[in-house]
């Protein structure tokens, strides 16, 4: 691939050296399957937890409390975690991210096994939930910015979106496959379901130890290493961690708000909600995994072009759900939004990956992943706020804050001088 198409800063500091092939080395199919285990241990969590309470006599702020704390530990950590694997390599990285949320998930499941045995007390069993789970986003946070910083370190600036989106679409089946299998388990044993959740991590751990090499980046190689210069506020991220703020934020709206909307516009009972609100959820999980193959085979589509498109689909999506009135609409709307957000995630995260230099890949991905812990953790609350006081209200303003962003990439194409490439790969 000629060199005149990669980003100045990665021509002139961040050279794929061809001693280590490092391109080579990447093996692609093990992270996805880590990212597909990580994500279906998170998201068995929210599809049992609500169950076991329920189960336990405890009250429902409980749940929402614990997975609301994991979400800020997640936010607080991911920078770090990302810098760390800058400094000390990604494969320790994960591994110790993947055996203490195993750890941490057994502890967590043999407690609610007590507790559902009544040897537990109500406030030991509230204080079980609310710990474990806030370790678990504290070390969770250590895996999105490693794996994508893994995937940038090993792969030229025009191949990032197609692989990011692979990695994205692994965390997409993930997310619909977590709720579904633990939700089936949990039927039969309550207690079975979240013993299931704690094996995945180990099974991602192991795929991690034995399937990716200690040295794929420079990471590990020893000697000296330069400092990041990655800022929280970083100008070269800007655009990339505004838009990881505003999808993640209209993505956790969506997903609070999918059994009211079903409940109250399509004057279903509290089961049948619950039904349409999982089909819904479902649909988003299929179209975002058809929308990333999109960016998977159309490798020369420019980045901003990816968010221009994907940002206009998904506003469109979602300013239709207060306009819904059957089952099929709602979920036509959702799978919409879904697939403009499946073309929205891999751009911004090679956005990130082609702005900043090799040394600063983790603080990097690090700084977007924070940026999306904080629309999970502030999202939710404002829209259920903004339900109250119109039920079309927060559809309406994250419908308008992706058509906005879309009119912004798409100006901002347009403006690019034309000595600049304006390939996938250029630097935003």
């Amino acid at each position: 691939m000629s060199t005149n198409h990669t980003p100045p800063a990665e021509r002139a500091t961040s050279p794929l050296p061809p001693s280590s092939a490092p391109e080579r080395a990447l093996r692609l199919p093990v992270l996805m399957f880590a990212a597909l285990a990580g994500s279906m241990a998170m998201m068995a969590y929210v599809a049992v937890i609500g169950p076991a309470a329920r189960e336990l006599g405890l009250p429902e702020w409980v749940p929402g409390l614990s997975i609301t704390i994991g979400g800020v530990f997640w936010m607080a950590l991911a920078r770090w975690w990302g810098g760390v694997s800058d400094r000390h390599g990604r494969k320790p990285v994960l591994l110790i991210g993947f055996a203490v949320f195993a750890l941490t998930y057994f502890v967590l499941a043999a407690g609610v096994d007590m507790a559902l045995r009544q040897q537990m007390s109500i406030l030991a069993t509230i204080a079980l939930l609310i710990l474990t789970r806030a370790l678990i986003g504290a070390v969770y946070a250590a895996v999105p910015p490693t794996t994508a910083a893994l995937i940038a370190d090993c792969t030229p600036p025009p191949q990032r979106p197609a692989r990011m989106a692979k990695l994205g679409s692994a965390n997409a089946v993930g997310m619909v496959l977590g709720p579904a299998v633990a939700g089936g388990l949990a039927a039969w044993d309550l207690g079975l379901a979240f013993h299931a959740a704690a094996a995945l991590p180990v099974l991602a751990l192991l795929a991690v130890f034995l399937g990716v090499p200690r040295r794929t980046d420079g990471t590990s190689s020893g000697g000296p290493r330069p400092a990041s210069g990655v800022r929280l506020f970083d100008p070269r991220l800007r655009l990339a961690s505004a838009t990881a703020l505003i999808a993640m934020s209209s993505v956790a709206v969506a997903q609070v708000l999918v059994g009211f909307v079903a409940i109250d516009r399509l004057q279903l009972d509290a089961l049948g909600g619950a039904r349409a609100a999982g089909l819904a959820l479902s649909a988003v999980g299929v179209a975002q995994i058809v929308a990333q193959q999109f960016v998977i085979r159309l490798k020369a589509m420019p980045l901003n072009r990816w968010l221009w498109l994907g940002a206009s689909i998904a506003g469109a999506g979602f300013a239709c759900v207060p306009m819904v009135t059957t089952q099929g609409q709602l979920l036509a709307s959702y799978a919409v939004a879904a697939f403009g957000m499946g073309l929205v995630f891999p751009a911004f995260q090679a956005m990130a990956a082609n702005a900043v230099q090799k040394h600063e890949q983790g603080a990097a991905a690090g700084t977007i992943s924070t940026a999306q812990g904080l629309g999970m953790v502030v999202a939710p609350l404002a829209g259920t706020l903004l339900y109250r006081i119109a039920p079309g209200l927060p559809y309406l303003l994250i419908g308008a804050l992706l058509l906005g962003l879309a009119l912004f990439a798409g100006l901002r194409r347009a403006t690019v001088p034309p000595s600049e490439p304006t390939s996938p790969q250029a630097q935003p």
